[in-house]
């Protein structure tokens, strides 16, 4: 039976790896599958989806006003029976979005596999992220470390001197050495001022957009 997963986590936990060794199971077995991520990442150029350690496939892009079942029914009506649809990048989804995906599940019968972070540089959901978590079938935390030892499960975005930004717009395009993954307790050190993170010796390049 079809599911809608969700697989969340900080940054540099190796979602897009996680996500592109899906497809390629997939694919070894002959299924075919349609990797979709948001228009506006963009790093490796125009339809392309990789991770830090150099692993990539064509993915199609979507934007923001797109209707994923739609996009999913065209797919199989060009190209003939979809096995799964996997989606990067989900927490930049919409409400609506995550229900069309829903819909992929329910109505096409086809799995969704959406990897996405949990929460933002202020500790909060991002929107595809809340009614992922509220409505997948599955949900699943890849796990990374904080510097501290400990396990990250929130994400800072921080200025050139490793100082805590408290504001600014959820999504910051670029910066992508701006954003390290800490701890519950190293966010609140370092959100009330108290901590301070050394960019050169915790931020290690980002495998993904951030938004924070």
């Amino acid at each position: 039976m079809a599911k809608l997963y969700f697989y969340f986590s900080t940054m540099n936990a190796g979602k897009t790896t996680t996500l592109l060794q899906s497809a390629y199971n997939y694919h070894e077995r002959g299924m075919r599958t349609l990797i979709l991520i948001p228009a506006l990442d963009d790093r490796y150029g125009e339809g392309v989806v990789a991770s830090r350690i150099g692993l990539k496939a064509h993915a199609r892009r979507f934007a923001a006003d797109a209707d994923l079942l739609q996009i999913v029914r065209e797919n199989v009506a060009e190209c003939g029976p979809l096995h799964c649809v996997l989606v990067d990048e989900a927490q930049f989804l919409n409400r609506a979005q995550v229900w069309q995906l829903s819909d992929v599940v329910d109505v096409l019968g086809i799995p969704v596999l959406a990897y996405g972070l949990r929460t933002d540089f202020r500790g909060e959901l991002f929107e595809g992220s809340q009614h992922l978590l509220a409505w997948a079938d599955n949900l699943e935390e890849i796990k990374t470390i904080c510097h501290s030892g400990r396990k990250a499960n929130m994400v800072v975005r921080v200025d050139e001197q490793g100082r805590a930004v408290r504001d600014g717009p959820q999504v910051e395009i670029g910066g992508n050495d701006r954003y390290v993954s800490v701890s519950r307790g190293e966010f609140k050190k370092i959100m009330s001022g108290d901590g301070q993170v050394e960019l050169q010796q915790s931020v290690l390049p980002l495998d993904e957009r951030t938004q924070g």
